[in-house]
């Protein structure tokens, strides 16, 4: 019984390996992809969109950090720890980002030129980010990780943003709405910060029950 736990724990460890690969090398190609699309149109939403992406590559890094421990009993409440830490600061990084962005689209009324490369980005990770972050939160309950639990919700955040983005860009393409992006992200900033918050409050009540 034991060795079948340990096998079905090793194929989740894999599991959970290669989805966290998929989502630095796809969120590499995102931002790289929103940010040249947003210097072309001039869209601070766009360039802003990639920006997050480098916040999803950290995520992932830090859950490939903490999956490399799990096997060993010894290290992996620890590693778990911190890599909680990590993303829950990831999440604030995101809301900086939200609030940075969408006030300064609003201050400046910035109206970007339409932007077929980003509308179709947009649409990709929309159909992509929650296929993602539904694999991720079987991985997370099958090991009990509450770390693989809090970067599939981050990963709910982005298909969020890539919603509001294709929004965004499709109403100002279409009636010109230039303000719609923005007003959306300065919505979702408190939810996300909310999540980061609670996330470095889970890591400091484990931390204070060892």
């Amino acid at each position: 019984m034991t060795s079948q736990f340990a096998v079905n724990r090793h194929d989740l460890v894999g599991r959970g390996q290669r989805l966290e690969y998929f989502t630095i090398l796809y969120n590499s190609l995102e931002g790289l992809i929103s940010v040249i699309a947003g210097l072309v149109a001039g869209s601070v939403s766009l360039i802003g969109f990639g920006l997050d992406s480098l916040i999803e590559v950290t995520s992932g890094a830090a859950l490939l950090w903490r999956l490399r421990h799990d096997l060993n009993p010894h290290r992996r409440e620890h590693v778990e720890r911190i890599t909680v830490r990590i993303v829950g600061w990831c999440f604030v990084a995101l809301a900086a980002y939200v609030a940075y962005t969408s006030g300064s689209t609003l201050i400046r009324h910035q109206a970007p030129e339409p932007s077929i490369p980003g509308i179709a980005l947009a649409t990709i990770s929309l159909v992509v980010m929650p296929l993602l972050a539904s694999a991720k939160r079987r991985v997370a309950r099958g090991l009990g990780s509450a770390a693989m639990r809090a970067d599939s919700r981050q990963t709910d955040f982005c298909t969020y943003l890539s919603a509001i983005l294709l929004g965004g860009l499709l109403l100002n393409a279409t009636v010109g709405w230039w303000w719609a992006d923005p007003v959306a992200g300065l919505v979702m900033m408190p939810i996300i910060a909310k999540e980061g918050v609670e996330g470095l409050r889970r890591h400091d009540c484990c931390a204070g029950q060892l």
